[in-house]
């Protein structure tokens, strides 16, 4: 690690909603050599990884992490999280460093009384179809009206981009037995939950306390990936499997690796959309719905999404 520069503060983590979304990483060893992070891939060359740049970093079989990596990475705020082939499977993952007791006590309390949780599926419900929760629905029968009308959705989606569907349908453990459109819609929709488990962890939450989805390792990650799923990601797994199933190019290209190609497609839409800068005043505004009050954060918590403070430099120069 390079020492900081006298008469300047330690480096502090970049912004959430400043840093690029995503990276994969396989058949590679992760290391810091020169005080740089960097992959090694197995003829010894190395690729230097912004690692303070990004938002998460997603490592697929074959990818190994150093203990000076891990300890880098959650120093400037990058989750790392390991993920099956083409991320369809979350083994594990480790946390930036920005989870505060104030928010995760918040976030408990919301899911544990049943009228402030209700609320909060209301908003969650109002945010992704734009329009109202028909009233007097319990939680349940608001998730059984949300599942009938995403799978309308998907309907109309696969329909509007020529590709062919007969349904949401894989099995994770059999990774190739999966359709092309199936393949193609698990890429997408695995590359937003990475970057929106980051973050929810980045803004002090748990990833596992969720108010529509629970029981899960990553329920509030479901729950707030899926407001913005059909908007950002879900319309690019189509096109992308639409040009593999028509055998026809995409952006006068052909597709030969449709999983690589949704992927680059999804970091473009992220970019586009500002899906960092986006996520977490949502995460806010959601759970703002259910009419607690937040409790006060205590002095040595860190700051929300790393924001930092009034920066060296004067207004239209970098601090």
């Amino acid at each position: 690690m390079s020492r900081p520069i006298p008469g300047l503060p330690p480096p502090r983590p970049i912004p959430m909603k400043e840093r690029s979304s995503i990276l994969f990483v396989a058949m590679g060893q992760l290391d810091v050599l020169g005080g740089a992070f960097v992959v090694v891939d197995q003829k010894g060359v190395r690729t230097h990884i912004p690692i303070g740049g990004i938002a998460c970093l997603m490592l697929e079989p074959g990818s190994r992490v150093s203990h000076a990596a891990a300890a880098l990475a959650a120093r400037a705020g990058t989750l790392l999280i390991w993920v099956g082939e083409a991320g369809v499977r979350l083994y594990a993952s480790g946390q930036p460093g920005g989870a505060r007791a104030d928010r995760l006590l918040f976030q408990a309390r919301l899911a544990l009384d049943d009228t402030a949780r209700l609320k909060v599926v209301r908003k969650m419900y109002a945010l992704r179809f734009g329009e109202d929760a028909p009233e007097r629905r319990s939680v349940d029968q608001l998730r059984g009206i949300e599942g009938a009308r995403v799978r309308e959705t998907y309907k109309i989606l696969a329909r509007s981009h020529g590709a062919q569907w007969d349904g949401r349908r894989y099995d994770p453990h059999e990774w190739d037995t999966a359709n092309v459109v199936n393949r193609c819609l698990s890429a997408a929709t695995a590359a937003l939950y990475g970057v929106t488990e980051a973050a929810i962890l980045a803004a002090g939450y748990a990833p596992a306390i969720g108010f529509l989805h629970t029981g899960k390792p990553q329920s509030f990650v479901y729950d707030i990936a899926d407001i913005v799923k059909f908007e950002v990601v879900v319309p690019e797994a189509f096109r992308v499997a639409a040009a593999v199933q028509r055998e026809r190019p995409l952006d006068g290209q052909r597709v030969t690796d449709p999983v690589a190609t949704v992927r680059h497609r999804c970091r473009d839409q992220f970019r586009r959309t500002n899906i960092l800068g986006r996520l977490i005043p949502l995460i806010g505004e959601v759970l703002e719905a259910g009419g607690l009050d937040v409790p006060p954060a205590q002095e040595e918590a860190m700051p929300v999404a790393f924001q930092d403070s009034k920066g060296l430099g004067d207004a239209g120069h970098r601090g």
